[in-house]
């Protein structure tokens, strides 16, 4: 990844992160306001309610004490004290109900038997089942001639006598229906629906009358001011757990799959003077603005996510052209560089840092140049000195014969023939020898200094191997060249192609195998290898002679290095050069405790498809 690219990639990050922060933050402040709100109108209504109730309580109450205390109550409850006869009052409670605007009324004689019902006239000789102490006013369901019941707000009073005195064993039973009339007169806000959930029938005593067959929730059950609510069954869990717990519930419920269509809803139960649940007060409040809300702001952060990219996409732009591009152009030209392109300049421009890394970097190849012309001209100076030196060397050594053999052919002509004769004969074998070896150091000198080029062809680096050792095995073996001398040749069982020059590669093996052989005067074993290494060839030359010091490892590729008595040095030198010029290294191994060996690595041949 580029320096352009990365600074891209880091910018556009940076911008996102910091969108997605912002705008998760401002998304929970939001959701927490909305849901404050929502509790604020939720105890708002649960407060107005609780004053409706109370405000209906005291209605009821007050109804009931005015028909107790009125005379016409009074004055038929002592004729039903003193006659016991109830037949009289049969459809007195309709009556007294209607002018009280109460719906439900009921007359209890002093046996506990209704007397008269408004709501229910049939109802007349049956016991009414309600402990009569003294109670304030409460919640209660009443069975209906239709088969049905109804939840209503009851009051409970005695009439009362004229003069003060003991109540009259007389009683009376009145209510109003708690149902869609009352839910009509709570505040309601906008978004906001207000249901009424009845639960199921009580027996006596104010338990649930739950059998086998009854569900625990039904929704037809649950009724708002406009009827029917619905998806009443998404409520459910609400609602029952308020009836299970007694408690207020709230919670989020999904009424669709939209989010828009969302609630935050709260279940208050509404409990009977012995604690049962008899109805749950369900608030619902509409979260599709909370959710219009966090979607608009989602929508603007996407809009600044993508501006803010943009922008930093063209902020990358522009540092790439101020900073990264120099810094590629100065990378490239360190390639170059350290291809050998000494001359390598770029553009100075600014007087910024890259500026200054610029005018630094031509500085410095500016002096790079210079110093290496200086350094070869003071090798190739250095090279030419020690060439003279070398070349003086090794003519001392033969020239040194010939002058004796020379002045002893001078000193022989003063002999007689026939000594003269056997002395020039000798001289001349003498001379022969000498010159024959002048021409040899000659010949290495010459062939070092004019290394012929590579003549490339592709093929397999084992017949190379087998090549020489078909050519020295033989004569090591049968100790012609000294003791004797084991091959052991181990080649890989696939071909290893390479492109090389056949006579140069076999000119350097030979070179090392007759140095192999040169260290083990008293026999050894000399092993041959050739193996792959990954894309590259590997050809091992090893002997199992005296070895070398870390010192020796070091300086035997050196030119006119040598640890022979008679060596010119020349031979590891060529021999280096032969494996450089086919874009090859070779290095040296010997392990302590005897032993070398040479290992020269080529680059396996590149197969061309067409």
């Amino acid at each position: 990844m580029s320096l352009r690219q990365k600074l891209l990639l880091l910018f556009s990050l940076t911008v996102a992160a910091a969108v997605a922060a912002v705008t998760w933050t401002v998304l929970v402040r939001v959701r927490s306001v909305f849901e404050q709100r929502d509790r604020e109108e939720t105890a708002l209504v649960i407060s107005q309610f609780q004053r409706e109730f109370q405000h209906q309580s005291a209605e009821v109450a007050a109804a009931v004490a005015s028909i107790a205390a009125s005379e016409r109550m009074r004055t038929m409850a002592f004729e039903l004290v003193q006659s016991g006869d109830p037949s009289p009052y049969l459809t007195e409670a309709q009556t007294l109900a209607q002018d009280a605007q109460l719906d439900f009324l009921e007359i209890i004689g002093p046996d506990g038997k209704i007397v008269s019902s408004a709501q229910w006239p049939a109802r007349f000789g049956y016991v009414e089942p309600i402990a009569w102490d003294d109670l304030p006013t409460f919640l209660e369901t009443q069975d209906l001639p239709d088969g049905t019941s109804a939840l209503g707000l009851f009051a409970y009073r005695a009439v009362s006598r004229s003069d003060q005195a003991a109540a009259l064993p007389v009683r009376l039973l009145g209510g109003k229906r708690l149902d869609k009339s009352f839910l009509a007169d709570l505040p309601v806000a906008p978004g906001m629906q207000i249901s009424l959930y009845r639960t199921a029938d009580q027996a006596p005593g104010g338990q649930l009358n739950l059998g086998p067959d009854v569900e625990l929730f039904d929704p037809h059950r649950l009724l708002s001011v406009s009827g029917a609510v619905p998806n009443a069954a998404r409520y459910e869990s609400l609602i029952v757990s308020a009836i299970n717990s007694g408690q207020q519930t709230s919670g989020v419920l999904y009424l669709t799959s939209n989010r828009e269509d969302s609630v935050s809803a709260t279940a208050i139960p509404l409990k009977s003077d012995k604690g049962a649940v008899l109805a749950v007060l369900m608030v619902a409040i509409s979260r599709a603005g909370m959710v219009e809300a966090q979607q608009h702001i989602r929508a603007i952060a996407y809009v600044v996510a993508s501006g803010g990219i943009l922008l930093a996409i063209l902020c990358s732009l522009w540092i790439a052209a101020r900073v990264s591009r120099p810094i590629e152009q100065l990378a490239s030209a360190a390639e170059q560089v350290a291809a050998g392109h000494w001359e390598t300049r770029v553009n100075e421009r600014g007087r910024d840092e890259i500026g200054v890394l610029a005018r630094s970097f031509n500085h410095m190849t500016g002096q790079l140049v210079s110093q290496r012309e200086r350094l070869v001209q003071t090798e190739r100076v250095a090279a030419w000195r020690e060439l003279a030196r070398r070349l003086a060397h090794e003519l001392k050594n033969p020239l040194f014969p010939l002058q004796l053999t020379v002045e002893n052919l001078v000193r022989a002509r003063e002999l007689p023939a026939q000594e003269f004769d056997e002395i020039f004969r000798e001289s001349t074998s003498t001379l022969g020898m000498e010159i024959a070896n002048l021409k040899t150091i000659i010949g290495r000198f010459s062939d070092f200094s004019k290394m012929p080029k590579p003549q490339l062809e592709r093929i397999d680096a084992r017949d190379a191997v087998e090549r020489v050792r078909a050519l020295y095995e033989t004569a090591a073996a049968t100790g012609q060249s000294g003791a004797p001398i084991q091959f052991k040749v181990d080649l890989s069982q696939i071909p290893l192609t390479v492109d090389a020059d056949t006579e140069l590669l076999h000119r350097a093996l030979s070179n090392l195998v007759l140095n192999a052989m040169d260290a083990m005067p008293n026999g050894g074993t000399l092993n041959l290898s050739a193996k792959p290494r990954g894309d590259r060839v590997e050809i091992r030359v090893a002997d199992t002679g005296a070895g070398m010091t870390p010192e020796e490892c070091e300086r035997l590729f050196t030119p006119y290095y040598t640890t022979k008595e008679h060596g010119t040095g020349l031979g590891l030198a060529i021999v280096q050069s032969v494996v450089a010029d086919h874009a090859g290294t070779i290095a040296v191994e010997s392990p302590p405790g005897g032993g070398a060996a040479f290992v020269i690595t080529l680059p396996g041949a590149c197969e061309v498809t067409s």
